[in-house]
């Protein structure tokens, strides 16, 4: 069953999973499963889990990374053998045939971290978030570091640009100009909220509001 947002579902940062719901799937619980089923096998999450901790219901998660928020992810795929209606469940790892490399920092972290794979002949996938507060050409600076080598850029952040251009943006803003989801967001950034704990709050947050709405309706 694709699409199928379990109650309690996890995802990471930049795993791509968008946190959007039809209606109430992000409310479905294991015992919303009939016990007939004797293996259900759901997709849409990237990260390998039980729903409920019950062990013939879950998720096998994306066999290789899809997002930078992945790398240290291990990744598998799920061998299910059945004995007449009793499902054997086996998890394969994965070996990982692309390394995916997020560097964040100054652009002395960025450069001391750039020097470091050239030496280990990496031929890695980079993320690169400059968080420094100087004015530079980012891409063009890396690039200089990157030659002779075999790494690759596929993204490059700078937070201080982005920042700038947000700001610039918020100043003509109001409450009214944003949803729940938007407002909750800007509270997680206000508050400094590490992004890897970002996602499962923001999931929460959503099953809070869902059912607020939803006893809202009933009241009506």
């Amino acid at each position: 069953m694709g699409h199928l947002f379990a109650a309690g579902g996890k995802t990471v940062e930049g795993d791509g999973v968008r946190e959007l719901y039809v209606g109430s799937l992000s409310h479905v619980g294991s015992d919303m499963f009939p016990p007939s089923i004797d293996y259900l096998a759901l997709g849409h999450l990237h990260v390998p889990q039980l729903v409920g901790g019950i062990s013939h219901i879950r998720y096998s998660g994306s066999p290789i990374p899809m997002g930078f928020g992945e790398t240290k992810q291990d990744k598998q795929v799920v061998l299910v053998e059945f004995n007449g209606t009793e499902p054997t469940v086996s998890a394969l790892l994965v070996p990982s045939f692309q390394e995916l490399v997020r560097i964040t920092g100054s652009l002395e972290d960025i450069t001391k971290a750039i020097l470091r794979l050239k030496l280990e002949e990496s031929s890695a996938w980079l993320e690169i978030e400059y968080t420094g507060y100087d004015a530079i050409n980012l891409r063009e600076q890396v690039e200089e570091l990157l030659e002779g080598s075999s790494l690759v850029i596929t993204v490059i952040k700078n937070k201080r640009t982005n920042d700038q251009v947000l700001n610039a943006m918020h100043e003509h803003e109001t409450l009214e100009d944003l949803d729940t989801s938007e407002v909750f967001k800007r509270c997680l950034e206000k508050e400094e909220v590490p992004e890897e704990e970002r996602a499962e709050l923001i999931v929460s947050y959503n099953e809070i509001v869902q059912t607020l709405a939803e006893k809202d309706i009933q009241a009506e």
